[in-house]
């Protein structure tokens, strides 16, 4: 094909992704979807491959998994008006219960040609805990319904029985039922799209260029990797716990080979399967390594399923990176982060110019309110962001999602005035970022008060092992949970839990800073000067750690 021809449809495919993006938040019930963003849209080729990424890059991986399941399940039995659900890890590859994924066939000339799909978090899909999200799982059953891969719209009929099905697990099942028919509704949008493509350019000519945009994907990666010298590098890093054996870490651990222009990414070291929930499937590790392998070459690679054919992971079975079932995977997020970490950690030997201190930890928060604002849901999911640790050149980005993410953070006016919650302080932490010749990026804290009773969920990571410094850079500041602020029963949790608190309760949660790059000593002075002018850095440090009087 030529060249001008498959950029124009690479371009059009690029742009419908968010066309799907757009029409989705702007659809959606739940804050976790119009707030958060907590959801992704794609393009598929006719087996289930990506075309382009969606921003929410720890999902891309995903697709190919459920699509290949449905090929599996179904065969001959796909037709057009067909829509596909599944929120399983293992039958699916999604993340967490919570992920939903809905997959539309796209024909063209009575052929399948392509996928329509979307992935988005919802409210609450049964389980132990109100929002499905669990600090202390022991099995996947207590994290929500499980929908293995099926039809819930045959042949352009919509089938209530499924629906119905999956509400009934809920105990939100009116913000569901309305992000499940905005995501279906957008699924089916973007399968409309690419049959208008297909009428435009060709049914052939649309598959002739993903097959060219995936392979050449796949010739930029392989030329990237053959630059690279050869060789082997290893690291590990600790989680701090799983939320269950709260006193035990679990290792996490990655050895890498260069050669003969393939990666190898062996993660057979890292420890067997936790009993709580911080397990992975493949499809996550797989998001965390072409992350990581993409940031570690440049950013001029753009990822879709043409690169696998460059990479080779290694996974030992029944291990925190390869679990199987029915182990609990709903705080996978915290770890998917801590494991990128460890993945740059081992990439900077191979090139060192794009070597970056570890970052912080992106958690969520839910509060389950007794009773709620009057007409709105009584069920608050918060993502809350951290920050990047400082890299050869510049320092890391503050209180942003983290990585793979690309998460907002919910704005206090929307808390406050949907829910019965008052946010007491939201700002940074000064000296919360790792210092170093480039700093770390900061971390914030919000302190929440209640208003009514509730039932409050913390998930979080880095605090008792915060993000690591590197050449000579220090450790950024470490997550922290306080919950009865200013009582006699004010506590700092010591990890991910669920705590029944009362009406007037206050709490504070602070996410963690990024680690430092280089000796503090070595940072230019009107750097230090500056984030002292910011409040990012007292002066008391300034002087201390980095020997400068501002």
């Amino acid at each position: 094909m030529d060249a001008i021809t498959i950029q124009i449809l690479r371009n059009k495919i690029a742009s419908l992704v968010d066309e799907m993006h757009y029409h989705f938040y702007r659809s959606g019930y739940s804050t976790i979807i119009r707030e958060s963003r907590d959801f992704s849209c794609v393009i598929l080729d006719r087996t289930g491959r990506l075309i382009v990424a969606p921003p929410m890059f720890f999902h891309a991986p995903v697709y190919r998994y459920l699509v290949g399941r449905i090929l599996d399940l179904y065969g001959d039995d796909i037709h057009e008006g067909d829509v596909f659900v599944s929120n399983h890890p293992y039958e699916g590859g999604l993340p967490h219960v919570s992920d939903m994924a809905f997959v539309a066939p796209v024909f063209a000339d009575g052929k399948i040609v392509a996928f329509s799909g979307t992935i988005a978090h919802k409210a609450d899909v049964g389980g132990t805990n109100p929002g499905s999200t669990s600090a202390n799982a022991t099995e996947m059953y207590h994290e929500g319904v499980l929908v293995p891969p099926i039809k819930i719209c045959d042949s352009g009929r919509y089938l209530p029985d499924i629906e119905r099905l999956i509400l009934a697990n809920s105990r939100q099942p009116l913000l569901v039922r309305g992000d499940m028919g905005a995501q279906i509704a957008v699924t089916q949008m973007g399968a409309e799209r690419v049959q208008e493509l297909c009428q435009r350019f060709t049914a052939a000519v649309l598959c002739d260029a993903f097959a060219a945009i995936l392979h050449g994907a796949a010739e930029e990666l392989r030329g990237a990797i053959a630059r690279l010298p050869e060789g082997v590098s290893s690291a590990s890093g600790l989680i701090d716990n799983d939320g269950v054996d709260i006193d035990k870490p679990v290792k996490l651990a990655v050895t890498i080979t260069i050669k003969d222009g393939l990666a190898i990414f062996d993660f057979s070291n890292s420890d067997p399967q936790a009993r709580g929930p911080i397990n992975l499937r493949p499809s996550m590790v797989e998001a965390c390594v072409f992350y990581s392998l993409i940031g570690s070459l440049g950013p001029r690679l753009h990822f879709n399923d043409g690169m696998r054919d460059c990479v080779k992971l290694i996974f030992r079975d029944k291990t925190v990176t390869n679990a199987s079932a029915p182990a609990p995977v709903s705080n996978y997020q915290q770890v998917n982060l801590k494991l990128v970490d460890v993945i740059l950690e081992a990439m900077a030997k191979f090139n060192p110019a794009r070597a970056n201190a570890h970052g912080g930890s992106s958690s969520a928060l839910l509060i389950a309110w007794a009773k709620g604002r009057p007409g709105q849901s009584n069920m608050q999911y918060e993502i809350v962001g951290s920050a990047y640790g400082g890299g050869q050149g510049h320092d890391g980005a503050s209180c942003t999602a983290s990585h793979l993410s690309n998460l907002h953070v919910t704005p206090i006016e929307i808390l406050e005035s949907e829910y019965p919650c008052r946010i007491r302080r939201f700002d940074i932490v000064p000296d919360s970022g790792g210092a170093g010749t480039w700093r770390g990026g900061l971390s914030f804290q919000r302190e929440y008060e209640l208003l009514e009773d509730a039932m409050v969920i913390r998930r979080f990571d880095k605090a008792k092992y915060p993000p690591s410094g590197i050449e000579g850079g220090q450790n950024g500041g470490g997550g922290r949970f306080v919950i009865r602020l200013g009582t006699k029963d004010e506590t700092e949790t010591r990890a991910s839990g669920r705590y029944e608190m009362k009406a007037g309760d206050r709490f504070l949660l602070q996410s963690a800073g990024g680690g430092g790059f280089g000796d503090p000593q070595a940072r230019d002075i009107e750097a230090v000067r500056r984030d002292v002018d910011e409040f990012y850095v007292s002066r008391e440090a300034a002087k201390a750690v980095y020997g400068k009087e501002v």
